[in-house]
């Protein structure tokens, strides 16, 4: 490999750059024919949303699905669901998605951030006890950036606390966790088909639940002479052929991660996810490393990132930390360190190139290589 950096004019590792999502795809190309012959695409019902519930319900053993216009509408409509309101507070990771705080203030509860496991992302559960109060109603758990949370845990303290807990699987529909799948081991689950994720509709979600009186009150909630928060026939209809596919295409995106962590397991400065095989089989919408900056010379996240880019490897940083948002609109339980260094130094390798052919992911393993030697060796 050439050993100047693209950033710096020199020829980039993958010259066509990421592939793009969603991937060409027969079996949704004839969904969507199929759909425009029978007319069912313009209908406010038909025939795909029916399917596509009941096959969500099979695929997460749970009785109940909500299909809805979002990830973050299905957030919103678990709490409803659950009847969390003003003057409740809800615990959530000090290091999630963004859209997951704003839904607790959408229904006018009070968040209350705990730190994660650094070792998984995920929402540290022996944090959990710090946060209790009376006013506490919900917790909501997600599985980030492959990383699976303690959830048997999590529900054994939400169980002693008279709280419910809402398991966030949008970045991992598909895993396993205890022998159960992500998104079906809390009170509710919530799903995503956003245009990124793993299974897509541009847009759309679903909520998950064995409790019929949560999906009593969500339908109650949503139902205002037609579906106020709708998932199109269409979406629906694209998304049936990606669930059968959803198993085989998780076991390749396994394979290249691991394949991928092990040719950069020699790289001082990048830290990987800790997995633990013996609680479950995880799903990679992201691939993420905490970048320790101190080993490529002390050059910024955003420039490491950006050489990376400009070898065709779609690497981004991570979220941002949600502390900044507690005082008068929340609480927090201590400094949330692990939190804060996760927004800090979090960068993530985006999914649709773990599909591809071994050989390009030995091309990026070799470009990460490429860029940390020099921005180390700039240094130095």
């Amino acid at each position: 490999m050439h050993a100047t950096l693209a950033i710096d004019g020199g020829p980039a590792a993958i010259p066509a750059g990421p592939p793009t999502w969603p991937v060409p795809d027969s079996a949704v190309r004839a969904a969507l024919e199929a759909a425009y012959a029978d007319g069912s695409w313009g209908r406010y019902e038909g025939p795909h949303g029916a399917r596509l519930a009941a096959a969500l319900a099979a695929l997460q053993q749970v009785e109940h699905v909500y299909c809805c216009a979002s990830g973050t509408a299905a957030v919103e409509l678990a709490l409803r669901g659950l009847q969390v309101g003003a003057g409740d507070e809800v615990v959530l990771a000090g290091y999630d998605f963004g859209g997951n705080l704003r839904a607790v203030e959408t229904v006018g509860a009070t968040p209350v951030l705990v730190d994660i496991d650094p070792r998984t992302w995920c929402l540290d559960a022996a944090q959990l006890e710090f946060a209790s109060s009376p006013r506490v109603k919900a917790v909501i758990v997600s599985h980030l950036h492959g990383g699976l949370a303690d959830l048997l845990r999590i529900c054994r303290w939400a169980a002693d606390q008279h709280v419910a807990v809402v398991e966030d699987a949008c970045q991992v529909p598909g895993a396993t966790l205890f022998g159960r799948p992500a998104g079906s081991g809390g009170d509710v689950g919530v799903l995503s088909f956003g245009g990124s994720k793993l299974l897509t509709a541009g847009r759309g979600g679903a909520v998950l639940t064995r409790r019929a009186d949560v999906y009593q009150r969500i339908k109650i909630y949503c139902e205002r002479g037609n579906h106020a928060y709708p998932l199109s026939e269409l979406q629906a209809a694209v998304l049936l052929p990606q669930l059968e596919q959803l198993a085989q295409r998780n076991r390749r995106r396994n394979e290249n991660a691991a394949r991928l962590l092990g040719l950069c397991a020699d790289l001082a400065c990048l830290q990987p996810l800790q997995l633990d095989r013996g609680t479950g089989r995880t799903s990679f919408y992201k691939l993420p490393w905490l970048l320790d900056t101190r080993e490529i010379g002390g050059h910024r996240r955003e420039a490491f990132v950006a050489a990376v880019q400009a070898e065709g490897v779609a690497l981004d940083a991570g979220f941002r930390s949600l502390a900044h948002r507690t005082g008068r609109r929340g609480r927090a339980v201590g400094t949330l360190p692990h939190s804060r260094a996760a927004a800090a130094a979090t960068v993530l390798l985006h999914h649709p190139v773990l599909l591809e052919p071994a050989e390009t992911i030995d091309l990026i393993a070799a470009a990460i290589h490429k860029v940390a030697g020099s921005l180390r060796g700039e240094a130095g």
